[in-house]
C-alpha cells in the first residue's frame, strides 16, 4: 500500500479517535503500530512494539520522569504553594492588581518544583482565588490569572513537557532545562506588566489589597527557603555539571521527601498516597511516551519529514519564514487540541525539518513549549481555563477567557522576543560546562 495513503488514513483515524475521547497514548500506539504494519508488515510491527515497550521501561535516562513527578508530589504535600503566595502577597498585594501579581510570582515559584501546568493552575486556584475575590477582584480576571500563571509549569524547569521533548528528539535534557530559565523569568515579567496595563485600563478588575509591615514580609520570605534551596540544588547541579538530570531528579525527590517529613506533613497514609499517585502518573506518562515513539517510527517510515521538508524548501521562505509558519500552525492547533497531543503529533514531523534548516534543537524545544503554553489558555479548548472553571463553578468560562486576554498579549511579546533574539534561550546553555 502507498505509504502516503497509509499516512493520511492514519492521521484521519487518529484525529477521529481523539475527538471520540480515546486517550492520546492509546491513539498514538494503535495508529503508530497499525500504520507501521501496513507499510512494513505485521511481524516487524509487533516486534517493534515489544522492543519499544521494553526499551522505554528499562532505559536508565527515562527514570528522570517518575523522579521529578515524585518530587513535585512531595512538595505539593508540604503546603509550599500557600507559603509562596503569602510571601509574594506580602511584597506585592498592596498594589493595584497586586494580588494577581503575587499569584503569578507564586505560580512561577511553584513551577520550579512542579513541572505540570494543570497541577500548577489547580493548586494556585485553591490558594489565591479566594483571597482575590475577598478583595473584590473581578472573578473572570482572577480565574484568568491563575490559568495563565499555571502555564509557567511547563516552561520553568523541571518540566514534564521538556522531558518528553528531550526523550523523543534525543536532545540534551540538562541544556534544555537551563534554556528555560531566562524565558521563564521573562514570561513572569511580561505577565506582571500585562496585569499592570490591564488594571490601568480596568481598575475595577483588581483593587489593591492590604499592606504588610516589613517584619511580616521578611517572615513570609523566610518561610520559602526550602523551595529556593531545592531549585538551586537541582538546577545548579545540572548547570555546573555536578550531576546529570537523572541524578538531579533523584536528589530533588530525596530533598523534597526530607523537607515534607521535617515539616510534619508526611504521615504513613500521606506517603502511601504520594507513592500511589506518582506510580499512576508515571505509568500514564510512559504509555504516552511509548505511543509517541511508535507514532514517530510510523511517520518516519512513511517519509513524511522528507516530503514536508521538500515542500517547505519549495516555498523559499527561509529559516525565519519557517518559524513564522510554525507559529501560525501551533496557534491553530492550540484552538482544537490539548497540549500533549500537539507536541506528540507535531514533533515527529517538524523536528527533522527545523534541524535540517539549522534551527537549534534546544531553541526549538523552548519555542515549542511556549507555543503549547499559549494553547493552554486559548479558546475553545484552553485546558487550564477548564481546570480553573471546574474549581470555580460559579464563574462563566467566557469570563475566564476574557480574563486571560492580557496574558495572551504578553505571550505574543515573549514569542516575538525569542524569535528576534535567540540568545534569550541559548545564552545560559552555551555557558554550561
Amino acid at each position: 500500500m502507498d505509504p502516503l495513503v497509509v499516512l493520511a488514513t492514519g492521521f484521519v483515524l487518529l484525529f477521529a479517535l481523539l475527538f471520540l475521547g480515546l486517550p492520546i497514548a492509546f491513539g498514538l500506539l494503535l495508529i503508530g503500530a497499525g500504520g507501521f504494519a501496513a507499510i512494513v508488515g505485521t511481524q516487524p510491527a509487533l516486534a517493534m512494539v515489544g522492543q519499544m515497550a521494553s526499551d522505554t521501561g528499562l532505559t536508565y535516562n527515562f527514570s528522570v520522569l517518575p523522579l521529578f513527578i515524585l518530587m513535585g508530589n512531595f512538595v505539593a504535600r508540604s503546603r509550599l504553594a500557600e507559603e509562596l503566595y503569602d510571601a509574594a502577597n506580602a511584597f506585592l498585594g498592596h498594589l493595584p492588581g497586586g494580588l494577581a501579581m503575587a499569584t503569578i510570582v507564586a505560580a512561577g515559584g511553584f513551577s520550579t518544583v512542579c513541572g505540570s501546568s494543570v497541577a500548577c493552575a489547580a493548586t494556585m486556584t485553591k490558594v489565591s482565588v479566594p483571597t482575590m475575590r475577598s478583595f473584590g477582584y473581578a472573578p473572570g480576571f482572577a480565574g484568568g490569572t491563575v490559568a495563565a500563571g499555571g502555564t509557567l509549569g511547563i516552561l520553568i524547569p523541571p518540566s514534564m513537557a521538556m522531558v518528553l521533548y528531550a526523550i523523543i528528539t534525543e536532545t540534551d535534557l540538562g541544556r534544555l532545562f537551563i534554556a528555560g530559565v531566562v524565558p521563564g523569568v521573562l514570561m513572569i515579567a511580561c505577565y506582571l506588566v500585562a496585569i499592570g496595563v490591564a488594571i490601568r485600563i480596568k481598575p475595577e478588575w483588581g483593587p489593591a489589597g492590604a499592606r504588610s509591615e516589613w517584619a511580616a514580609r521578611w517572615r513570609a520570605l523566610g518561610a520559602v527557603w526550602g523551595i529556593v534551596l531545592l531549585f538551586c540544588l537541582v538546577l545548579g547541579g545540572i548547570y555546573f555539571g555536578v550531576f546529570t538530570p537523572t541524578e538531579a531528579a533523584g536528589i530533588g525527590a530525596a530533598g523534597a521527601f526530607l523537607f515534607a517529613w521535617l515539616r510534619g506533613e508526611l504521615g504513613w497514609r500521606g506517603l502511601y498516597d504520594i507513592l500511589l499517585d506518582s506510580v499512576v502518573t508515571s505509568s500514564m506518562m510512559f504509555f504516552v511516551l511509548i505511543g509517541a515513539l511508535l507514532f514517530t517510527n510510523f511517520v518516519n517510515v512513511a517519509g513524511l519529514p522528507g516530503l514536508a521538508g521538500e515542500w517547505i524548501s519549495g516555498l523559499g521562505i527561509g529559516k525565519t519564514g519557517l518559524i513564522l509558519l510554525l507559529v501560525v500552525i501551533y496557534l491553530a492547533l492550540g484552538c482544537i487540541l490539548e497540549p500533549v497531543s500537539i507536541m506528540l503529533l507535531t514533533v515527529p514531523v517538524f523536528f527533522p525539518i527545523t534541524k535540517a534548516v539549522g534551527i537549534d534543537p534546544i531553541w526549538f524545544g523552548i519555542f515549542l513549549v511556549v507555543m503549547i503554553e499559549v494553547g493552554l489558555i486559548t479558546p475553545p479548548i484552553g485546558m487550564n481555563v477548564f481546570v480553573v472553571k471546574a474549581l470555580l463553578p460559579d464563574v462563566p468560562s467566557r469570563a475566564i477567557f476574557a480574563g486571560v486576554l492580557p496574558f495572551l498579549a504578553a505571550d505574543a511579546v515573549l514569542i516575538s522576543l525569542i524569535i528576534a533574539f535567540p540568545a534569550i534561550v541559548l545564552f545560559l546553555p552555551d555557558l554550561m560546562r
